[in-house]
């Protein structure tokens, strides 16, 4: 199960309604092993594309620094899909190298950068098998120890 703040959930929905009609995409990173998304990272889609994300390299590479710098790692790997339902695609299980992460999908098909609602929906994908998660959305993290 993933568990998440109402403000980290928010914000995922909010930076995929902004980049809409192109796909969104960033990091959550928390404490490492904690399975704890607790600081998010908007990436910039270097592909620029409504059907397919993908990281700058530079970036990412950067990220990586910081986060193994912080003692974290990628809880959350998310993106929006603007045309197709929350659903990984076949490129995304290809893409899907984080084998502890939760990756997100918003979906904002129905409404686009408008008010209403997104399809929200996490999975945990390893070696190519997909797993849908249920999704806790909590007031706020529960203080560790």
């Amino acid at each position: 199960m993933l568990t998440i703040s109402r403000a980290t959930y928010d914000a995922i929905v909010a930076h995929a309604k902004r980049d809409h009609p192109d796909e969104a995409c960033g990091i959550v990173a928390g404490p490492e092993g904690s399975d704890r998304p607790e600081r998010l990272i908007e990436m910039v889609n270097a592909a620029g594309s409504p059907t397919f994300y993908e990281f700058d390299s530079t970036d990412l590479l950067h990220l990586y620094k910081e986060m193994d710098a912080r003692d974290e790692e990628p809880v959350v790997v998310y993106h929006s899909h603007t045309a197709t339902e929350a659903y990984p695609s076949v490129t995304d299980v290809k893409l899907a190298g984080e084998p502890n992460a939760h990756y997100v999908l918003v979906s904002t098909r129905e409404h686009g950068n408008a008010d209403g609602p997104v399809e929200f929906r996490s999975f945990r994908i390893v070696d190519g098998e997909i797993t849908e998660e249920e999704i806790s959305v909590v007031a706020a993290l529960s203080p560790v120890g």
